[in-house]
Order: C-alpha cells, then structure tokens, then sequence
C-alpha cells in the first residue's frame, strides 16, 4: 500500500484432521494435536520413577560409584543432578529435553517430583511435544565420612597444625577471617585452638592438602607431611593412614623492625640494613623508612636464608611529636609517603626529663605537632641480635616511627560500640595450657583498630553492620576529630534467615 500497488494479503489454508475430521493448520501427519497423542505416546519407554541415596547429615546425594553432591533441596544443583541421570534414557529414545520444574512436595515426604516436558519426531517429520511428571525417592544412607564421624568423632584422618612462634595472635586473627570468607574450612570436622597455633582435624586428606595449598596463598609458610598406618588389610590389600601436616608460618608481621642479614641485603641490592615489615600476605613487604627503597621477599627466598626481627610490634613506644621540618612528598608503590626531620620526645618522660630526639620519619605527610606516633625507641634498647653485631660501624637512629596513633582520641570511645562486627570459627580452646583471656582480648581488641586505620589491611575480610550500633547525635559532633574508621559502603548485611522468614510471616498475617 505504501507503493500504491495493490498486495493481496496471504492466508494460511487449513485441512480436516484424517481421524476426527476438524479443520486444522496442515502438518506432516495431517492429524490434529488430540489424535496425534492418542496414536502416539512419545513418553513410553521413558523413566518414570527413579531412587536416590541422601546422605542425612552432610545433606549430599551418591552419583554411583562412590562420588557424592552435596544439593539443598529444590535448587538448581539437585535439579540438575536428577536430570543427569536421565541423560542415557533420553538419548536411546531420542527424546530432547525442553523445560524441567520442581512440584511441590512435603520436606519430610522423602519424594522429589520434576514436571518434564520433551519433544520427539514422530509420523511423517511431525514434531510432538509432551509433559510428564518423575518422581524421584530418597533413600537415606549416611556416606562414609559421616559413618566415620557417627561412631567416632574423635576420629580424623588428616590434621593440619598451623604454628607461628612470635608472642601474640594477631596473625590467626587475621587468617581466621580469609578462611571464613573463603570457606575453606567448611569441611573440617573440628577446629582447636592452642597456646601457638590452631589445628584443624579433616575427615579425608584431600580436604587437608587444599587447605594447606590455600594457606600458602595467603601467608609466607614451609610445610611438611607424614602419615601413621593405623591398620591394614592383608586379603584386600587396604591400607588405613593418618596423615599430619605442619605448616610453620613465618615470624615477620607487619610493622616489625627487621635487621636483615648481609646476605640477604646484599641479594635485595643492598637494602637497610633496618627495614620494616609493611605488609605480609604470600610474600614480605620490606620498606627501609630511611631511603624509601621496598622489596618484596617470597616464601621461598624467606625460608632460603631465614631470620628473626629485631623489635616487634608488642614493643613499641609513644611518642609525642613537637616540631616538623620541610616535608618531601614521594609515591611509593602506590602509597604516599612523606620524607622530613621531626622533633619528637617519649611520652613517658613529660615530667620527669627533657629528653628529646631529632630524628629523620617516612610519616612525615601524617604528622603534625601535638601528634602521637607508635615506633621502636633503640636510644634506650637493649639489642642482642646477632646480625646486628655483623654490621661494624652502624650508627643506629635514636627512634624510628612506624604508624601515627590514634589512642588519646579513641579513650572517649572507649565505651561506645562499633558499627561493625566480624565473624569467628567454632574453635575449641585447649584447657591443658595456660589460656590469658585478658591478653587475647586485648590484642583482638588491637586487631580492630587496625582495620579501622589501615584500608588495605581490610581489604580482603568480609565486616558485617553490628545490629546493636546505635548513632547519637551527639557522637557525631564530639567524635569526628579525625579518627579512622571504616566507611558504611563496606559493611555487608549479616543475613539471618529465621529472621527473614519470621517477617515473611508477618506479612502474610
């Protein structure tokens, strides 16, 4: 019409059906849809009911011979685990899957119903397509490990025991959080916290070598393995073992001062020889606060040629900051560093003595006078370290600052709640040791304030909103004197199902 040309507008012709004689669109088998299903049932030969092995307690099915899923029930992976064993019976019919849904049954039923709809050639190239219903039953049959655990369960196969020989915790504070956001210890059938360290028992090694191979990721560490036959099967030539892995976790952490060997500084170009330790993950970050020279040290070249810091972070001193000098700017690696020369003096000696060091800082971009800085006090230190002594003629610096401080602003705090809130491990704490709760709760107490001061440090650790935080107003007006926290962007919902459901319900009423 759009050319003026007259079009005759095209109809599609009908025929009658050569059984019930109703007109219809024609096709192949010149039947209609009822005829065509009642002379043929392309669902006949197809599986119809089908059993399943459920494990009750780890809440996992068998896929034969002896592999077992775990799948919540009615969801995606069990959907797709039932129809996986139809794959063979479909293919000899040569039916074709088009759509699969779950029909609602009772939790407690033990039944598993899928509505199914296929499609198949038939009479002539005509295409049918049919629903049908399967039902699968559940047959309940605890796997092996759950046997295992059922009648013992004291009794693992594999044990991991993760050590760090250094005076405080802060290390498995941190490794506690990247294993719970990563799952990795999901399958450990129990967790047991010691004086040094944790162990943690599996009930196959496989589990134990991938949580050993994740540590290695996250933290500088050396393992070793052995086994221990516990019995033996001589007509079926079965062997049972227990296998035990010592991970040894490296002494550096972050903020200590380090005094490297001659060896190693000379391999690292001729760094420090006094640096300090600004980050740890699977290599050591070592900064020298002096000439602003960082190197990253690997597992391997650490446990190459080890060595022990010189002042650790449980030594630090306060210090009060009185002058600053002209400061130089200098991009680092990412990170901002300011280079100049402080006055500071210890805060234990105001009234007592005049005692004051002119000392060279990289934190000279964060300080101003009145400031209150952490570093290691080496004017008053007594220091019997061995790579030390090889140094002849090292003149040692009277301080040198690690991090700004933040303790007189927080003393006002002290009492209010955070806005956020971590996670922890269902760990058994030995009894056999001496356990100081006093000093646990203090350095985990520590472990916070260093994710609120240090973004990086959070960076990979899941923190959810603490439900009992209550802003004032009158908080946000006496506390925002600059004290580090951590922004409301990066807080995650902490989900609680019963919760959930009981407000559904609410909302139905």
């Amino acid at each position: 019409m759009e050319t003026g040309m007259f079009t005759v507008h095209q109809t599609i012709g009908s025929v009658l059906c050569c059984k019930c004689g109703v007109p219809m669109q024609p096709n192949a088998a010149n039947m209609c849809v009822k005829c065509l299903r009642s002379e043929v049932d392309i669902t006949e030969g197809l599986l119809k009911h089908q059993r399943l092995v459920h494990c009750p307690e780890c809440d996992s099915y068998l896929q034969p011979p002896r592999t077992w899923i775990k799948a919540q029930l009615e969801s995606k992976e069990l959907l797709t685990f039932c129809l996986n064993r139809l794959k063979r019976n479909f293919a000899s019919n040569k039916v074709r899957l088009i759509h699969a849904e779950y029909i609602w049954t009772e939790p407690h039923s033990k039944r598993i119903k899928v509505k199914v709809i296929v499609q198949k050639e038939v009479l002539n190239g005509a295409i049918l397509e049919q629903s049908y219903p399967i039902e699968y039953v559940q047959e309940e049959h605890m796997c092996e490990s759950c046997s295992r655990i059922q009648a013992n369960p004291d009794q693992w196969v594999a044990a991991v025991q993760l050590r760090q020989h250094v005076t405080h915790r802060r290390t498995f504070f941190y490794l506690e959080q990247l294993i719970l956001k990563h799952g990795v210890a999901a399958s450990a059938i129990r967790i047991k916290q010691l004086d040094q360290g944790i162990d943690f028992f599996f009930s196959n090694r496989s589990h134990a070598v991938k949580f050993v191979e994740f540590l290695g990721k996250v933290a500088p560490i050396r393992s070793r393995h052995d086994k221990q036959l516990v019995s033996h099967d001589s007509k079926s030539n079965n062997y049972n073992y227990k296998y035990t892995f010592s991970v040894e976790i490296s002494p550096i952490c972050r903020e200590d001062l380090i005094c490297l060997p001659p060896k190693v500084a000379v391999s690292l170009g001729n760094l420090g020889p006094l640096v300090i330790c600004t980050k740890v993950t699977n290599s050591i970050a070592l900064l020298d606060p002096f000439t602003l020279r960082h190197c990253f040290l690997d597992a391997d070249q650490y446990w190459r040629a080890s060595f022990k810091s010189l002042l650790t972070s449980r030594q630090l001193v306060e210090y009060i900051v009185l002058d600053v000098d002209d400061v130089t700017y200098h991009d680092i690696g990412g990170t901002r560093y300011g280079v100049a020369d402080v006055q500071v003096a210890r805060v234990s000696d105001f009234g007592k003595n005049d005692t004051m060091f002119y000392i060279k800082t990289h934190l000279a971009h964060l300080l101003n006078p009145g400031d209150h800085a952490l570093g290691y006090d080496l004017y008053s230190a007594n220091n019997n370290d061995i790579e030390l002594d090889k140094y002849r003629g090292l003149v040692l610096p009277e301080a040198i600052l690690v991090k700004k401080s933040y303790e007189e602003k927080r003393l006002k705090k002290r009492t209010k709640p955070r806005a956020w809130k971590l996670k922890s491990l269902e760990m058994e704490v030995d009894d056999r040791g001496r356990v100081d709760h006093e000093k646990i709760n203090s350095e985990y107490e520590q472990f916070l304030r260093d994710l609120e001061e240090n973004p990086d440090l959070r960076f990979n650790i899941s923190l959810y909103r603490n439900k009992e935080y209550q802003p004032s107003e009158m908080a946000s007006v006496t506390d925002g004197e600059d004290l580090p926290s951590v922004p409301l962007e990066e807080l995650m919902a902490d989900l609680d199902l019963s919760e959930e459901e009981d407000e559904e319900d609410s909302m139905t009423e």
